[in-house]
């Protein structure tokens, strides 16, 4: 008959306590940090912004003056942007997670545009910007116009609304097709009227996601040049435009001469995080309300 060693056994119960004690400490101290650092931020941007975000700010154009200045020029280059990057992200986006989940065959091809896909995702954005300089402001011959950057960030972004769409795809439950193939349905029946329908939810949350990230993005612009300079408001996809990043990103550089341009730099931030927030929360409410559990 075998003795169990009670002593040993308490002492090793006690070193897994006290390291699971330690390591949810460590953990707590690292969220506590980050969330601290983040609270420091915005409290220092709030502040810096008061008495500057009003509705003379958001409608004004801009101004060498720091008491004229306006954001209406960057907040309209940033919604045509987008109206080039949603579209383009979309079609390209969802057609690609829908072949690599339904008609492509399990192979080393279909794996291999997997793995590029996901190593997209990780790029730095300033290689994209780089493409985009070389491919469309160049090659194409477009210049710094509208057109030029939605097709830079969409590139930047296609690869979250692919992994995003794929994951919705694959969630679907197997039998929900099996019940379309068994009434006659084909593959592209199927896929989009009893697919789709089903996986929205999550696809438009991760195209929103990925539109956030484009309206925050800097990098890739700025690589293909886009001005932050007193131009006229853009009225279609081949005029100039700047937008709310790279607006910022232009003031905090000149608040080393000018002290106010940290102020509009800071107001525009708060402009830029509030149409995050609402973006981010419109995702949340989709993916909330139309999920459907099977």
């Amino acid at each position: 008959m075998k003795y169990v060693d009670v002593t040993q056994v308490q002492k090793n119960m006690g070193k897994r306590l006290f390291t699971n004690t330690l390591a949810k400490a460590l953990f707590l101290m690292a969220t506590l940090f980050g969330l601290l650092v983040l609270v420091i931020l915005i409290y220092r941007v709030v502040s810096q912004s008061m008495g500057w975000v009003d509705l003379n700010f958001i409608t004004n154009k801009l101004s060498t003056d720091p008491e004229r200045a306006g954001i209406m020029g960057a907040i309209m280059g940033t919604l045509w942007l987008m109206v080039v990057v949603a579209p383009v992200t979309m079609f390209l986006g969802v057609g690609t997670a829908i072949y690599l989940e339904e008609y492509a065959k399990k192979g080393r091809i279909q794996s291999l545009i997997q793995t590029n896909i996901a190593n997209l995702a990780g790029v730095p954005s300033v290689v994209f910007g780089i493409l985009g300089l070389t491919v469309f402001v160049r090659t194409m011959d477009l210049g710094s116009v509208v057109l030029a950057g939605g097709l830079t960030m969409s590139l930047l972004v296609l690869p979250v609304v692919v992994v995003a769409s794929q994951e919705a795809i694959r969630a679907v439950p197997r039998f929900l097709r099996e019940a379309s193939y068994g009434m006659g349905a084909t593959k592209w029946q199927t896929t989009k009227n009893v697919v789709l329908p089903t996986a929205i939810p999550g696809i438009l949350t991760g195209v929103i996601l990925a539109l956030s990230r484009a309206i925050g993005e800097t990098a890739p612009l700025i690589v293909i040049g886009i001005p932050a300079l007193l131009i006229p408001l853009p009225d279609g996809v081949l005029d100039k435009f700047t937008i709310l990043p790279v607006q910022i990103y232009y003031w905090t550089i000149d608040s080393s001469l000018v002290a106010e341009y940290a102020n509009l730099a800071a107001a525009t931030i708060v402009i830029l995080l509030l149409v995050l927030f609402v973006m981010n929360s419109i995702a949340i409410v989709i993916r909330n309300k139309f999920q459907k559990r099977f």
